[in-house]
C-alpha cells in the first residue's frame, strides 16, 4: 500500500540539521532545488492504493538511487552510509533518529517498482525544466557522442559454453536412460566453433528421435542448448547478461557491455539520451537524439559531433530537421552508393560492423583507376563467424563462400558539400566545443559511476543511466548558479 503523500515528520532532534547540514551543503541544495513529488506521480500506479503492507515512500526510494549514483557503493554500504551521515538523512527526508531501509528493499524497488517504467526522457526533461526555472539559459545547440559502460559479467567462449551445456545434457540422458550410453553422437571438445555447432546439431537431432526426449528434465536441457546456439548465431557471445554485447573502442580494443548516446548543451546539461547494447554504432542514434532534444529545445539550430555522425543518412536528417550538422566528414564514412543494409561504420576502430555486430578484420583501400572511377574501401569479415550467423542470408553471404567482403564507395554530393563547409574558419570554431562532451562522459563514468553496469539487462542499465544523468544535471545546475553568484 502506498503511503500518504506529503506527511510531515517532527522530532525534537531535527534542529541538529541546522547545525550539521549547512545551507551550502551539496545534499541540502539538491533537496531544496526541486519538488521531487513528480516521482510519486510517475510511480503511484505501480502500487496498490488500499491493500497490503505500507510501502516505502517512492520519492525517498528514488533519492536512495541518486545517492547511490554519486557514492558508487553497493546497496548494503549505501544504507550504512545513510544511517550515519546526517546530510544524507536530511536529503532523504528522515528525522535524525529514524532508521533506514534494508538493502534488499532498494533492490526490489529497482527490479519491481521501476520495471517497464520509462524514466529516462522524463528525468532529463525535468532537469532541463529545473534549469530554466532557475534562470539558466539553454543554448540552441547540442554536442553528441557516446560513452561505454562495461557489463557486470564477462562473455564466455562460445565453443566452451556449448560443450559445457552438452555435457550436462548427456549426463541427464544417461541418468534417465542408461541404455543410451555409447549411442549418443561422438563428443567434440576442440576449439573450432563450426565443428562444435555441427556436433550440437547432431546431438539434438539424435535425441529428438528418442523417447527419452519426452522427459521434462531432458526436453528442458535440449531447449536451453538450442537457445544457446541461436544466441551464438545471432551475436556470437554467451553471458549471464542477456542484453550486453561486444563493442569496439578501436580496431584492437573491445569491451562487453552497453552504450549511452548523449546530447549535451554547451552548458554541460544533458538534454537527450538513448541507451543501447555495446555493438550499436553512434551514427544511427543521431535522428532519435535530435528528436528528443527538440522536446526540450524546440528551436534547435546546431548539432556538433565527430566523424561517426557524418554519414549520408544523418546529413539528410539534419536537412529535414532544419539543423546544421557540424561533423567532420570521415574519409571512410559509410553511405556512398550502398543502401541502408544494416552495416555501420565504427569511427573509433575505423572499420565496418555487420548487422550481427561483428567487426571487419581487414580493410583494403582501392584508389581511383581508369576502370574504377570512385575511391573505394573493401572490408573483409571473419568467414568462420559468417558461416554460422543467422544474418548470413540478409547480409549477402552465400553458402560455400571462402571470403565475405563489404565495399564502400566514397562521397555523395551532400558529403562533398559537407567537406567544403568543414574547411571554413566558422566550422572550425563551431567544432571547437566538442571537447565538452568528452569531459561530460568522463564525469559520468568517474563521478556518477556509469563506467560499469550495476545490474543485468538493458532495462536496468537504462534506469542506472537515467538516475545518473538526472543527478549530474542537478549538480551542474548548482555549479552554474554558484558561478553566477546566486
Amino acid at each position: 500500500m502506498l503511503p500518504t503523500q506529503g506527511v510531515i515528520r517532527f522530532s525534537e532532534h531535527s534542529a541538529l540539521y541546522d547545525i550539521v547540514v549547512k545551507k551550502n551543503n551539496k545534499w541540502r541544495r539538491l533537496n531544496d532545488m526541486t519538488d521531487y513529488s513528480f516521482v510519486y506521480d510517475e510511480l503511484k500506479d505501480r502500487y496498490c492504493p488500499d491493500n497490503g503492507r505500507m510501502a516505502e515512500d517512492p520519492v525517498r526510494m528514488f533519492k536512495y538511487l541518486m545517492i547511490k549514483s554519486i557514492l558508487g557503493v553497493s546497496d548494503a554500504d549505501l544504507v550504512e552510509h545513510c544511517m550515519t551521515d546526517m546530510a544524507l538523512k536530511f536529503f532523504l527526508g528522515l528525522v535524525p533518529e529514524d532508521n533506514v531501509i534494508d538493502s534488499t528493499t532498494l533492490t526490489k524497488f529497482r527490479r519491481q517498482r521501476l520495471k517497464e517504467v520509462s524514466l529516462l526522457d522524463k528525468l532529463i526533461c525535468k532537469s532541463v525544466e529545473i534549469a530554466r526555472s532557475k534562470g539558466i539559459d539553454i543554448s540552441r545547440k547540442i554536442i553528441v557522442d557516446s560513452t561505454h559502460t562495461l557489463s557486470r559479467s564477462n562473455p564466455a567462449l562460445p565453443a566452451s559454453a556449448l560443450q559445457k551445456q552438452a555435457r550436462i545434457l548427456r549426463k541427464a540422458v544417461y541418468d534417465a536412460d542408461a541404455s543410451q550410453v555409447g549411442k549418443l553422437p561422438e563428443k567434440y571438445e576442440g576449439t573450432d566453433l563450426e565443428k562444435t555447432m555441427d556436433y550440437m546439431c547432431g546431438l539434438l537431432s539424435y535425441l529428438k528421435e528418442q523417447r527419452v526426449s519426452f522427459y521434462p528434465v531432458i526436453s528442458e536441457k535440449m531447449s536451453l542448448l538450442s537457445e544457446m546456439m541461436d544466441d551464438i548465431a545471432d551475436h556470437y557471445t554467451i553471458s549471464s547478461d542477456p542484453d550486453a554485447r561486444v563493442g569496439h573502442k578501436a580496431a584492437d580494443s573491445e569491451f562487453f557491455g552497453y552504450k549511452g548516446h548523449l546530447a549535451v548543451t554547451p552548458e554541460r546539461i544533458v538534454v537527450a539520451a538513448t541507451m543501447t547494447s555495446g555493438e550499436k554504432g553512434d551514427g544511427p542514434e543521431l535522428p532519435e537524439l535530435i528528436r528528443k532534444a527538440k522536446e526540450s529545445i524546440p528551436d534547435l539550430e546546431e548539432v556538433v559531433g565527430d566523424g561517426a555522425y557524418s554519414g549520408q543518412d544523418n546529413l539528410e536528417c539534419a536537412e529535414r530537421e532544419g539543423v546544421e550538422l557540424v561533423a567532420k566528414l570521415h574519409p571512410i564514412v559509410a553511405g556512398g552508393t550502398r543502401e541502408n543494409d544494416g552495416f555501420s561504420f565504427n569511427k573509433d576502430a575505423g572499420m565496418m560492423v555487420c548487422p550481427a555486430g561483428h567487426m571487419a578484420v581487414k580493410k583494403v583501400h582501392c584508389k581511383v583507376t581508369e576502370k574504377n572511377k570512385n575511391e573505394r574501401f573493401v572490408y573483409h569479415f571473419n568467414i568462420i563467424k559468417c558461416r554460422k550467423c543467422k544474418h548470413a542470408a540478409s547480409c549477402g553471404y552465400k553458402k560455400g563462400q571462402n571470403t565475405k567482403t563489404y565495399t564502400v564507395t566514397m562521397r555523395t554530393e551532400q558529403q562533398e558539400r559537407q567537406l567544403e563547409r568543414q574547411k571554413s574558419e566558422e566550422f572550425r570554431q563551431k567544432y571547437g566545443i566538442r571537447y565538452i562532451i568528452e569531459a561530460k562522459n568522463s564525469e559520468l563514468k568517474h563521478s556518477y559511476h556509469l563506467d560499469k553496469a550495476i545490474s543485468y539487462g538493458l532495462d536496468a542499465y537504462t534506469l542506472q543511466g537515467a538516475v545518473a544523468l538526472f543527478t549530474s544535471n542537478l549538480v551542474r545546475i548548482n555549479r552554474i548558479l554558484d558561478e553566477k553568484g546566486e
